[in-house]
């Protein structure tokens, strides 16, 4: 593959005016285009296109990441938009809900309003 391509990232929803709140207003991403059939955001330098569809069984696993420098402060500002963090059993998270790697990474997962799996991780220095 060419280093000339760039990447697409691709979420589906099937609730589009609360995912373009979402994705707009809580995560800050900015709307590039609103259309029958998809919301396109700058993710970045990558494009996130939120396909609309009639029905979605959202996968159970992380769909779509940031990498931050520092998971703490954006917990911090994600939560005081009304994103909660997931909690999963055996994970050992702390009180952000984050999991530490044992390569101590920085993990912590939060779900849009269809139920689709984010993370946000902070790697370890090294």
């Amino acid at each position: 593959m060419s280093d000339r391509r760039k990447p697409i990232s691709f979420i589906a929803t099937a609730a589009p005016d609360q995912a373009e709140a979402f994705y707009g207003d809580v995560l800050g991403l900015t709307l590039l285009e609103r259309s029958p059939f998809a919301l396109v955001f700058a993710d970045g330098d990558t494009m996130l296109r939120v396909q609309i569809v009639e029905d979605l069984s959202p996968a159970q696993f992380t769909v779509h990441g940031w990498q931050v420098a520092d998971i703490a402060q954006e917990i911090a500002a994600l939560v005081a938009k009304g994103v909660t963090f997931s909690r999963f059993d055996g994970l050992g998270q702390d009180g952000l809900g984050i999991w530490t790697t044992p390569d101590e990474s920085k993990i912590a997962w939060f779900q849009d309003p269809d139920g689709n799996v984010l993370s946000l991780t902070e790697f370890a220095a090294g």
